[in-house]
């Protein structure tokens, strides 16, 4: 494929997520994010074995890119469950003082 598919597929996957990701009601937002997570820890396993095919004779660019994909996801990856913890704490029941 030359760089220009390559481009508008990439752009079009950007307008897709957008609106996929905004007209989520907020009941939703909390499975989104798991799956989101999911993905992220896909993106790590593939960055990973880029990462490997540099350091085994592959190109140093491949392998520099695999590094900075590790860290990007794993920031990604914690945010996520970050965020999650805190949605799924709004849900939770508050303790209320005994009444006497």
């Amino acid at each position: 494929m030359d760089f220009i598919s390559i481009l508008s597929i990439f752009v079009m996957a950007c307008f897709v997520g957008y609106y996929v990701v905004w007209s989520v009601t907020p009941a939703l937002h909390t499975p989104l994010m798991a799956v989101t997570n999911a993905i992220s820890s896909v993106i790590i396993v593939g960055a990973l074995v880029a990462s490997a095919a540099g350091a085994l004779g592959g190109s140093a660019t491949s392998k520099w890119l695999g590094l900075v994909a590790v860290a990007l996801a794993s920031v990604n990856i914690f945010g996520g469950f970050a965020v999650t913890a805190r949605m799924l704490a709004m849900y939770k029941k508050k303790d209320r003082p005994a009444a006497k």
